[in-house]
């Protein structure tokens, strides 16, 4: 299909959905909506935008830059955040690795947080790129990658694509460790956007704690299903629906397992014992749904095909490790990058 074709039928879909946006709950009352850039949503640091452009459209790549409080080292952590969460959610990382010397650039990529909700098709090629360029605008040359769940999968798009720009990768419960295609079927977008779009706050929470298997206490958890209930109330909400389900098909279709092997970055993995995490399982065959998400084992096997890989599994946590054993992930990560 020629360009202009497929943008004029993305243009006819993103109509449609808007002329017929899927049922879904209101927010709960006294929750004030919010925009899809997450407009009076607040951040622990300042938020600056990088323009791009994505789909022949303008788009703004919200980031924050974050300057050592501790003596300045001369280095830079990027860090990748997952597909449910906006890059607020790495405050305590933040906290610990400016204290520690390192500057820390936290973008949130196009489609979530605060950044701009492109409608097309998402690549993990296009999100890297977009990581380059911000590198590039901040002058960083090198920098040590930290990326959690699906920033796993874009880190390692990242490390393959240019790795003269990465010294180091710190995986945190990284997804994309198998292929998900080997167990799950394809699925079409109306029935992603009708599942997502029907998504109630109580089915939200139960998803986050049984299939990340979270330690975390109710109040810690709540943020997260607070902001996406919020969210619905915005008039471009079907936009961030849409956003959101494209990113699905990039972690289903785009699978990065056979490239880990072939990263030359120094790498560890930090799995939680728990989390047996795998996009995709609910619509797999009952009979392969329970040999999906064998993570830490995954991390362990590929970590040893690895020129300089290493894989530590803290027990007893599940997939939000930063949040749920915040000072044994602090710990882990500074040795590891003081190291390289």
């Amino acid at each position: 299909m020629r360009v202009p074709a497929l943008i004029a039928g993305l243009a006819a879909g993103l109509a449609l959905i808007l002329a017929q946006p899927p049922a879904r709950a209101q927010p709960a009352a006294g929750d004030a909506p919010l925009g899809i850039g997450l407009e009076g949503f607040p951040y622990p640091y300042p938020v600056r935008f990088l323009p791009l452009s994505r789909d022949h459209e303008a788009q703004r790549l919200a980031y924050m830059d974050v300057a050592p409080v501790g003596q300045p080292n001369g280095r830079t952590v990027v860090l990748l955040h997952g597909r449910n969460f906006p890059s607020s959610y790495w405050q305590p990382v933040i906290t610990a690795l400016t204290g520690a010397g390192y500057r820390v650039v936290a973008p949130d990529q196009l489609g979530f947080g605060k950044s701009s909700k492109p409608v097309g098709p998402f690549t993990f090629d296009a999100m890297a790129a977009d990581t380059v360029a911000l590198l590039d605008a901040l002058g960083l040359e090198r920098v040590d990658v930290v990326a959690h769940s699906m920033g796993g999968m874009l880190a390692v798009r990242l490390a393959r694509n240019a790795p003269a720009r990465v010294n180091s990768l710190v995986l945190e419960a990284p997804i994309g460790l198998e292929d998900y295609r080997f167990s799950v079927p394809p699925v079409p977008n109306a029935v992603l956007l009708k599942r997502e779009g029907e998504l109630t706050a109580d089915a939200y929470r139960k998803q986050l704690v049984t299939s990340y298997a979270l330690t975390l206490p109710p109040e810690a958890i709540e943020p997260f299903v607070s902001l996406r209930e919020r969210v619905k109330g915005s008039g471009e909400y079907p936009r961030w629906l849409q956003s959101f389900v494209n990113s699905y098909a990039a972690i289903w279709g785009q699978p990065v397992v056979h490239e880990i092997p072939l990263v030359a970055a120094p790498t560890l993995f930090v799995m939680g014992g728990l989390d047996r995490n795998a996009p995709g399982k609910p619509f797999a065959p009952t009979e392969l749904q329970a040999k999906m998400g064998d993570n830490a084992g995954h991390a362990r096997a590929l970590a040893a095909r690895m020129p300089n890989g290493r894989a530590e599994v803290i027990e007893g946590v599940g997939h939000l490790v930063h949040m749920e054993a915040t000072d044994r992930f602090n710990a882990l990560t500074l040795d590891f990058l003081n190291s390289h």
